[in-house]
């Protein structure tokens, strides 16, 4: 295929950012790509486009996801209507008593809930969005800690589902290209300190809390700070619980109406990834991760946050009426983002019918060296994880690809390095994309416009990928993964802290001259 089957991803992210209007976008680049595989037939192109959202939607992993999502909805819906989340506010205040306190909230929550990137939006989300909309956080600033700690955190975490699907991608490579000498999961470990991209985003987080915003992030700020507003104007939040659930059935309900749900999310889910992957015929920990089912877990788990919920409204007194009321405006509140995710995933369909990623990789492989294969599968990654949104389809595509050329090129060492390498740039198109589930979920969980939420992140995910991006072309002069990430760690806060006052001064000269 050739280079049209970049257009489609392209057509995606441009309408996007231009119309702010998601759906449109990702239908009409939908289209686009039916209509490049229909070879310009605009009638069969309409054919081709439902016949790929179709299929999405009955694939047995989506299908699973999009219950999954309804019912974290829910589960959702219940802390809030019983006064779960009124009750953690009240707990919580009397601490937090400053904005940049409130804002470490979700950044260490998010580094606590590592396991999983859905479960860390839901969980850090729920727990930071009322806290947050009181001290004046726009939700953009929220969706964007939520984000730059999800998928960072579950790739570099100390046990994930993540990591058990990479250590599976590299145990797979290995194989293939019968090296000898590797071991699946060590490699993966030696990896961990290459991964530059996930590290830096990590640390950008406290940096900008306890420095200066810049870019279109600044600008929010200033309006959540000034007018209260913590959404722009004419833009539509992906989910506003208030709107779609009403007052809380009591204001003064209990902390234990948000923790007990939660406790339960967490230890079902986990469970649910350690016996569906084989843990109960006793497999390791590790290796049920690697061959569990993310889906059916994470389905279980929300399902026991849900029921859970239920049970504790009927002790504090909800009807069955009422109750039934709030599972469907949990659900209620989860429509927009459902149709997103379909319509994200069909985007990824139609790349994969297309050739993109292929397309990509095939264009780039004749000129790789052993000195510039980190930074070029880093760049690649990038580039296809921010055209298909998927952090685990790019992965697929590049490690058995880029493992054995490291091996030809470099031996055993470079393997641990271009590991890295892949993992970053994955997570980097999963962290900003538009049409990435991880980013749908950070602007669901926010309550944050999801154009507003990709155009305020964009700035502060490309500080962290351009340091990255220069430290893999220095590997080869500094071999030492430490001493260029602290490198990489001092010349990011120096830039966050130019930004950030030349931002701020910026800003003043600007209020000067509208007030003279």
């Amino acid at each position: 295929m050739d280079f049209l089957s970049v257009i489609p991803p392209i057509v995606a992210v441009v309408l996007a950012i231009f119309t702010k209007r998601v759906l449109f976008s990702l239908f009409i680049s939908i289209w686009v790509g039916g209509l490049i595989f229909a070879g310009g037939n605009p009638f069969e192109a309409v054919g081709v486009t439902f016949t790929w959202m179709k299929d999405v939607m009955v694939d047995p992993w989506n299908a699973r996801f999009l219950v999954m999502t309804a019912l974290l909805g829910t589960g959702a819906a219940f802390m809030f209507k019983t006064g779960g989340s009124e009750g953690l506010i009240r707990l919580l205040e009397k601490k937090l008593t400053t904005k940049k306190r409130v804002l470490f909230l979700p950044y260490i929550l998010g580094i606590i809930v590592f396991f999983n990137d859905y479960v860390n939006s839901v969980i850090v989300g729920n727990a930071s969005k009322d806290i947050t909309a009181k001290h004046k956080v726009s939700r953009e600033k929220l969706s964007y800690i939520l984000d730059s700690t999800a998928a960072p955190m579950a790739t570099i975490g100390p046990v994930s589902d993540w990591i058990g699907f990479q250590v599976s991608l590299i145990a797979a490579a290995v194989a293939s290209a019968s090296i000898v000498g590797v071991e699946p999961y060590f490699a993966f470990l030696q990896s961990i300190p290459w991964n530059f991209y996930a590290i830096l985003c990590l640390l950008a987080v406290p940096m900008i809390i306890m420095g200066k915003d810049f870019g279109p992030m600044a600008k929010a700020e200033r309006r959540a700070g000034k007018t209260g507003k913590l959404i722009p104007d004419g833009s539509t939040p992906l989910s506003s619980v208030e709107q779609d659930l009403g007052e809380p059935h009591k204001r003064d309900g209990s902390v234990w109406n948000f923790v007990l749900p939660l406790v339960t999310l967490i230890s079902v889910s986990v469970w649910g990834l350690w016996y569906s992957g084989g843990g109960a015929e006793g497999k390791s920990m590790m290796d049920a991760l690697a061959d569990t089912d993310v889906s059916v877990a994470l389905t279980w788990g929300a399902f026991a946050m849900t029921f859970v919920g239920v049970i504790l409204a009927l002790i504090q007194g909800m009807g069955l009426k009422k109750c039934e009321d709030t599972l469907l405006g949990g659900i209620r509140t989860m429509l927009p983002a459902l149709v997103i995710i379909v319509l994200a995933w069909s985007i990824g369909t139609v790349t994969s019918e297309l050739g993109t990623a292929e397309f990509v990789v095939n264009a780039t492989q004749g000129w790789m060296s052993a000195a510039l294969l980190p930074f070029l599968v880093f760049v690649i990654g990038m580039f296809i994880s921010f055209a298909t949104g998927t952090s685990w389809g790019t992965m697929s595509i590049l490690t058995p690809l880029a493992i054995p050329l490291a091996y030809t090129l470099g031996d055993v060492d470079l393997i641990p390095i271009v590991v890295g390498a892949i993992f970053a740039g994955a997570i980097f198109g999963d962290h900003v994309s538009p049409i990435s589930d991880t980013t749908v979920m950070a602007s669901i969980f926010a309550g944050s416009d999801h154009i507003a939420h990709v155009n305020t992140q964009i700035p502060y995910a490309l500080v962290p990928a351009g340091i990255a991006g220069i430290l893999y072309l220095s590997y080869n002069i500094i071999g030492s993964s430490i001493v260029l990430l602290l490198v990489g760690i001092i010349v990011q806060f120096f830039l966050i802290r130019y930004l950030g006052n030349r931002e701020e001064k910026k800003m003043t000269q600007e209020e000067e001259r509208l007030g003279a």
